[in-house]
């Protein structure tokens, strides 16, 4: 995926007694479309949101990260974090994307392909009455 570094800034303020750290991570990260199979590179940034502290009061705020011995973060082990849970589960070239043909692989994007449109075997039996039908008149 990236072979590109990933650039994180960010900085670390004190509101009101209460550390807040932001940052964002981004790169240009080199992809292969889920649908169509094309490669293509895309831009990616990741914000991250979070306060720090020493201790936990709920441990199911999420929004927390404890401080290392009271003082540290790996912010390099927070950034890798919130890209990879920041990614896209599906990555498509395009939202409009048709992907490829199941039965002969043809990219549909560059038009449509040559393959007789299956018949739902549900309806099957109207699809023989139809030709019939022609073939009769």
């Amino acid at each position: 995926m990236a072979q590109e570094p990933v650039d994180v800034e960010g900085i670390v303020q004190n509101k009101a007694g209460v550390l807040v750290l932001s940052f964002s991570a981004r790169t240009t990260l080199n992809c292969v479309c889920d649908r169509c199979t094309k490669s293509f590179r895309k831009e990616k940034e990741i914000p991250f949101h979070c306060y720090l502290a020493t201790e936990k009061q709920n441990e199911e705020n999420d929004e927390i990260v404890l401080l290392e011995d009271g003082e540290f973060v790996d912010l390099e082990d927070l950034a890798r974090t919130a890209f990879v849970l920041g990614m896209d589960t599906k990555i498509l070239c395009s939202e409009d994307c048709k992907g490829l043909c199941p039965r002969c692989g043809a990219d549909l994007n560059l038009g449509p392909c040559s393959c007789k449109k299956e018949v739902d075997p549900r309806l099957a039996v109207l699809a023989k009455l139809l030709e019939n039908k022609e073939t009769n008149e």
